[in-house]
């Protein structure tokens, strides 16, 4: 079977690809399409985002930023060059992107599962209103939320690795 290079239909978009059988009664096409990547955010406009207030152990401010609904807290960290690990890269295996939330805030989100416990068991400075920034995905309810970061992180794979950007 020999396969042409493109069918018209593949010029519809940049990311589909459409090939098919010299043979025109036997067409097979193939249509891919843009992954998003995990972590991937997408900045909101500037003004339209929720703003988050990143915040150090000891309360002092370090950067606020702003996000869209359903990105998560390591992703953004990320982003925005906010010290926090990830070293697992949110696949809910280590405790390094532990973060400490406002009472109202950690109250309003669905329960940890028992993954995310059993890595928060792991956490260095674990509070009652500890969460993995990896699971926690903002939503419109979060406007102004602060985000403390513990005085310090404990990585069983490498202490020390700075986080790179995906």
């Amino acid at each position: 079977m020999h396969l042409h290079t493109r069918s018209p239909l593949a010029l519809r978009s940049s990311w589909e690809t459409a090939y098919h059988c010299r043979d025109s009664s036997i067409r097979k096409y193939l249509h891919g399409t843009r992954i998003r990547q995990h972590g991937q955010i997408t900045r909101p406009e500037p003004g339209t985002g929720i703003k988050l207030h990143f915040k150090d152990h000891k309360g002092n401010p370090i950067k606020s930023i702003e996000a869209a609904e359903g990105d998560d807290i390591l992703s953004l960290a990320h982003e925005w060059d906010i010290d926090l690990e990830g070293a697992c890269e949110g696949s809910i295996a280590c405790s390094t992107c532990h973060v400490i939330l406002q009472p109202e805030m950690y109250d309003a989100l669905p329960e940890p599962s028992d993954d995310e416990n059993d890595m928060l068991d792991l956490a260095f400075g674990l509070t009652d209103t500890s969460r993995l920034g990896c699971q926690v995905q903002v939503t419109k309810e979060m406007d102004g939320m602060e985000i403390r970061l513990p005085s310090a992180t404990r990585n069983m794979f490498v202490d020390g690795k700075k986080p790179t950007h995906h």
